[in-house]
């Protein structure tokens, strides 16, 4: 039991980078042209699209990302407190 909660904590984790990673080569022209970032994009756009459609950009800027992060941040502390209560 411990091992598969230490699993998916560190997989939020590493997904958590991954995401942020993905949001910072927005910022580089033809970033996510390329294969790192066709490849993030497949694993990052499935998360982020539905924060899309309820969350509009405020004009330019897209928040909807922060938000997507944010969640991923209490899953994975709501995560860590339900292990803690079933220990």
């Amino acid at each position: 039991m411990v091992i598969l909660f230490d699993l998916l904590q560190k997989a939020l984790y590493f997904y958590s980078w991954i995401l942020i990673i993905y949001i910072l080569m927005s910022w580089f022209p033809n970033a996510q042209n390329s294969a790192v970032g066709r490849f993030m994009e497949r694993i990052c756009e499935p998360y982020l699209e539905p924060f899309r459609k309820i969350i509009p950009p405020l004009g330019m800027i897209d928040i909807s990302p922060i938000v997507a992060f944010m969640v991923l941040n209490l899953a994975s502390r709501g995560l860590h407190k339900l292990f803690i209560w079933l220990v």
